[in-house]
């Protein structure tokens, strides 16, 4: 099925069809085998409104939509403009507010798509235009992109909670300081660079206008305070217990509508625009789930998950050997799939093995599966950077500058997709930066 799977992936083919596909024609190859009978097929049915009548996966499309409008409002241009002023005298400032963009931007709406198109089209010209290293600019803006997936409301952490039935603000709380360790790993390095090579990230020596006290309160109520109010919106809601993540969600979506009337940038036509957006992204994903879950259920249908638990067993791993063979194993997966693809068609099978192991005085039983959870979502960050399938590498490569070439979009992540992997291995040593917040915050 898997190797049926890589092959057909290379067609072009949309991915949730294939996977579907896969699922009808290897249900009527075990039955043909006596190991899966044609009553199973119905077992598909359910799956189309499982989906749809799900309360929580709700807050997807309001996300994807929260997400369309800001980028209509121009609050990602108006606070990178803020960041820009504040941090552009220090080595490798406007990078470093770029980096510092998309933290805010992913506590926001946590849609990687918008964050790469906005921050390449806002961001990299005036980069280049400074003079920077274009593959320190274009790798600071793809893997700055990328936080939305780790930073709650990221859409990734809700299908995780979904997936693994676990508590939606747990999982939220457990994802800020991994992912605010990340962005400070990011923040370092481009720090690193502009200091050892300044010829990379040239500083530039005077602000221009002058920072006064005037210029920074226009900066804060038109690039900062919009922000501040949607992130206690969308994500301080859920951790405080306020709202449930749907509710959260159309509280966001509403604000996103409401400050693009506010800045005047609220149309028939921008509405429109932006749920027909909103619809062909949710359309995509529903296909997709339908299909992999299809997929997922004939796998194991047909004996696929005891052979795999009996390939572990035969290979003698511990916990924390199953453990980093589950993650090295998504990794691989983020150069020829998609970051759901991966989630839709990896947890069905590591989920189970994972959830029940005991790691002793490393992490305690119960939180296991968040911290399964937060190394997953870091590790899929890589997928959004990595050839062939690395999609912001497309993002970005489809809105640049012609004298933009795909080498250097390749060379500047490099560098990124290594810190994130150091993400990763932090997070496996020190599981105390998963647990620790939502210990303070749920007892």
């Amino acid at each position: 099925m898997f190797l049926s799977l890589m092959a057909l992936m290379f067609t072009g083919y949309p991915i949730g069809l294939v996977l579907g596909g896969l699922a009808v024609a290897y249900g009527a190859l075990g039955i043909a085998l006596d190991i899966f009978s044609f009553a199973e097929f119905f077992i598909f049915v359910p799956r189309v409104w499982l989906f749809a009548e799900n309360l929580q996966l709700i807050a997807v499309p309001l996300l994807i939509f929260m997400g369309v409008m800001l980028e209509r409002s121009q609050l990602a241009k108006d606070l990178l403009e803020t960041l820009h002023l504040l941090l552009r005298a220090i080595p490798g400032g406007t990078a470093i507010s770029v980096a510092v963009m998309g933290v805010l931007f992913a506590a926001i709406t946590g849609v990687v798509g918008a964050s790469v198109i906005m921050l390449t089209l806002i961001a990299l010209p005036t980069m280049l235009k400074a003079g920077y290293r274009p593959s320190l600019a274009l790798g600071t803006i793809a893997a700055s992109s990328t936080l939305g997936i780790l930073i709650p409301p990221s859409i990734l952490l809700v299908f995780l909670c979904e997936m693994l039935q676990i508590s939606y603000g747990y999982l939220f709380a457990a994802a800020i300081y991994p992912g605010l360790t990340l962005a400070l790993f990011y923040v370092l390095y481009i720090a690193a660079v502009a200091i050892l090579d300044p010829r990379a990230a040239p500083r530039l020596a005077r602000p221009d206008p002058p920072l006064s006290v005037a210029v920074l309160w226009r900066a804060f109520a038109v690039g900062v305070l919009p922000t501040a109010i949607l992130i206690f919106l969308v994500m301080g809601s859920v951790l405080m217990g306020i709202f449930t993540i749907t509710e959260s969600a159309a509280v966001g979506a509403g604000g996103a509508i409401l400050l693009a009337w506010i800045r005047g940038n609220l149309s028939f036509k921008t509405l429109r625009e932006s749920l027909n957006r909103s619809l062909m992204t949710i359309g995509m994903v529903a296909i997709l789930i339908i299909g992999a879950t299809s997929f997922a259920y004939v796998f194991r249908a047909l004996g696929g998950e005891e052979v795999f638990h009996a390939l572990i067993a035969a290979a003698k791993l511990d916990a924390m050997g199953i453990l980093v063979m589950a993650i090295v194993t998504i990794f691989i997966m983020g150069f020829f799939f998609d970051v759901l693809e991966i989630l839709l068609i990896a947890m069905p099978i590591f989920a189970p093995l994972i959830a029940p192991l005991d790691f002793g005085d490393h992490i305690a039983l119960d939180l296991v599966p968040y911290w399964f959870a937060i190394l997953v979502a870091i590790t899929l960050q890589t997928s959004f950077l990595t050839p062939p399938m690395g999609l912001s590498l497309f993002y970005i490569k489809g809105v640049a500058p012609p004298s933009v070439t795909m080498k250097q979009i390749y060379v500047g992540i490099v560098p990124f997709v290594l810190l994130q992997l150091a993400c990763v291995a932090v997070v496996l040593k020190w599981p105390a930066l998963v647990t620790v917040l939502p210990r303070q915050i749920f007892g």
